[in-house]
């Protein structure tokens, strides 16, 4: 052969036992039930490995027929023609990152599990195998994190809705988690009137004392950006993709505001700001001069967020959920609602649906809460 093997065949060539350039040992393989097999014969004899590879190949024939030997496409077969598919219809709209995402699950957990079996073999019995197995196999000694195993299990899904479609599965799974009990919902980390006042007088503090320095630059920007997320709504990758040519000053109901054309990962949608975006979009463009392609927020802000909230233990809120430059889009959410504004508004603006902002944000706000229709008194018969 070309690549320096040797290649014998057997059983009218439906057998072939082979030897690679770098092994004395032979090999074996055959192509049976829909796919290929292949075994090591474990000895460098050649009378001998064909001895061998004749019982393998009747016992695989054996198998076929009493049922051990199933016809079917098996997991990393689907899994294959996942990523094949998946990539090539959501380029351009899904982030990349979450592609990537995608392809790791794969490689590290599920493949590895899954790989092997028959897609008829992938039952809620052994999905919740795969649940135990990786509590128990953890690295770390911790279980994985539930958005962990939910973002698992979202691929899982997707791989067999892939073999659904092509026909090699009859009908999806039940993939849901057994025993489990309703969970608790729990509100996105966002900044109360009084901690945002805080964050902000601490990033403006530090942009005065940074005043003719090498930080100067950083710091004014960054003041600027705290600014402008929590009176914009927009999510950190939205507003790291904003140009300038994305953004204009207008006049609505006797007030300036941003009028924004928003890239995000649903495609261009559009936001209001509030009056007090105004000032720190002019002073990006006092301090920038820029071009209109040019980015409002070309460097990443996360660095400086975490030190500035570390600082001002801010980190945390009091249900100790993690602060990050998103509790700005919170933020901006919880403060509409505090001041009464129409969700459905919101909504549209922020790029999200009501159903979103009721469970999230709505939820613990005191003031959605209306105290003369919660104490109403029946009247009493006289």
């Amino acid at each position: 052969m070309a690549d320096g093997s040797v290649n014998i065949d057997l059983m009218d060539g439906k057998l072939h036992v082979y030897q690679r350039p770098n092994s004395s040992r032979w090999q074996c393989s055959t192509y049976l039930a829909g796919r290929n097999h292949r075994a090591s014969t474990g000895t460098d004899n050649l009378a001998q490995a064909k001895d061998f590879a004749r019982d393998w190949y009747l016992g695989l024939h054996g198998k076929l027929r009493s049922g051990e030997l199933k016809n079917e496409k098996t997991f990393s077969d689907a899994a294959d023609q996942y990523e094949r598919e998946y990539e090539i219809i959501t380029a351009g709209e899904r982030n990349a990152k979450y592609v990537s995402g995608n392809k790791d699950r794969l490689r590290v957990h599920l493949k590895p599990f899954f790989g092997k079996k028959g897609l008829s073999e992938i039952t809620p019995g052994l999905v919740q195998e795969y649940r135990i197995h990786r509590r128990q196999t953890s690295k770390t000694g911790k279980p994985p994190a539930r958005s962990t195993m939910h973002q698992e299990i979202v691929t899982l899904r997707q791989v067999l809705k892939t073999a659904v479609r092509h026909g090699w599965l009859a009908h999806l799974p039940d993939l849901s988690a057994p025993y489990k009990s309703s969970g608790k919902i729990e509100h996105r980390a966002w900044f109360s009137p009084e901690e945002y006042k805080k964050l902000y007088t601490a990033t403006r503090r530090r942009a005065h004392e940074a005043a003719k320095t090498r930080w100067q630059w950083e710091r004014e920007q960054f003041h600027d950006y705290v600014l402008f997320m929590a009176n914009t709504g927009l999510r950190p990758d939205e507003a790291a993709r904003l140009e300038y040519r994305d953004v204009k000053i207008v006049e609505e109901g006797g007030e300036r505001i941003l009028e924004i054309s928003v890239r995000g990962k649903r495609g261009v949608g559009y936001c209001k700001s509030t009056h007090r975006a105004v000032r720190p979009f002019e002073r990006l463009v006092e301090r920038n001069k820029p071009a209109p392609t040019d980015r409002l927020f070309p460097a990443s802000q996360r660095e400086l967020c975490n030190a500035v909230l570390e600082e001002e233990e801010l980190k945390f809120d009091r249900e100790g959920q993690r602060r990050t430059a998103y509790s700005l889009r919170h933020t901006y959410i919880c403060m509409r609602l505090l001041e009464g504004a129409d969700i459905y508004q919101i909504a549209k603006n922020c790029r999200t649906s009501v159903e979103m902002i009721e469970k999230y944000y709505a939820a613990h706000i005191k003031t959605n809460l209306d105290a003369s229709a919660i104490n109403v008194r029946k009247p009493r018969n006289r």
